[in-house]
């Protein structure tokens, strides 16, 4: 008898942490899911089914991570901007950073772009990372990437199609300036062939669009054989100070031309 008064305090204490043990984890997992819950809205989709558009939507880790994070930090930023120019693209647009503001003093800008992106990517986050700000107009450029995933010419522009498209149905008069692909080098898989074969195909769609200004940002950075120059593009790829200096000269004109620029 006394034996069994004993065991009976340990059974229970041992009773009694394997509830909390699992009551902790219940909770772990009830936090777990709450996180995934908010940040799914910015995260890469799992698969393709039911997305727009065709050609790939990266998953690399390093681009996924990116991809939420950059998106997360806007979503934060919606009310200061609204009414801002949005301009959207890859890791050339990503990369103006805090310059941007200073190329265009006066004029209210947001970067919306994520290096690494494609034509479908840009097209499926269209709606929370540029229409919930209600901007005065976009400056687009993308492409370059769907060439290194060897995507089709085609297809880039049938994407392109549908990102003018989703904007015009959003507003349509809202001006956007789209700049051309910009050259870069076969050494980079973005071949200069495959660039001005999708440009053209750009420039065969663009005229369907009358708020939109064609920038020719492949001739501006044209090396005369096609491909782009290391003064201006070290990595063959993405612009220096001096290329960045370059594209934002072109762009005020037409900005001014919107009364968005003094």
């Amino acid at each position: 008898m006394l034996l069994k008064v004993l065991i009976s305090p340990v059974r229970v204490k041992i009773a009694t942490l394997a509830c909390l043990f699992c009551f902790c984890i219940l909770m772990l997992q009830g936090i777990d899911s709450f996180a995934a819950e908010n940040t799914s809205r910015f995260a890469i989709p799992a698969t393709d089914e039911g997305l727009p558009g065709a050609g790939p939507i990266r998953r690399y880790e390093w681009f996924q991570n990116l991809w939420q994070n950059r998106r997360e930090s806007w979503a934060e930023t919606i009310e200061q901007d609204q009414g801002a120019v949005i301009f959207l693209g890859d890791s050339i647009m990503e990369g103006w950073d805090e310059g941007l503001g200073a190329a265009f003093s006066g004029m209210k800008v947001a970067n919306r772009g994520i290096g690494g992106d494609t034509t479908r990517g840009v097209l499926i986050r269209l709606e929370e990372d540029v229409f919930t700000v209600n901007p005065s107009a976009i400056v687009l450029l993308i492409g370059t990437n769907d060439l290194e995933e060897n995507v089709a010419p085609e297809v880039i522009a049938d994407n392109v199609r549908l990102i003018l498209d989703a904007i015009s149905n959003f507003n349509s008069t809202l001006p956007i300036i789209f700049c051309e692909v910009m050259p870069s080098s076969s050494q980079m898989r973005r071949p200069t062939e495959q660039i001005q074969r999708v440009n053209a195909l750009y420039r065969e769609l663009l005229s369907d669009y009358p708020q939109l200004v064609r920038l020719d940002t492949f001739s501006l950075f044209d090396n005369g054989e096609g491909n782009a120059n290391p003064d201006e593009f070290p990595d063959l790829l993405h612009p220096n100070e001096v290329g960045y200096a370059k594209w934002a000269e072109a762009l005020r004109s037409p900005l001014r031309k919107l009364d968005l620029l003094q």
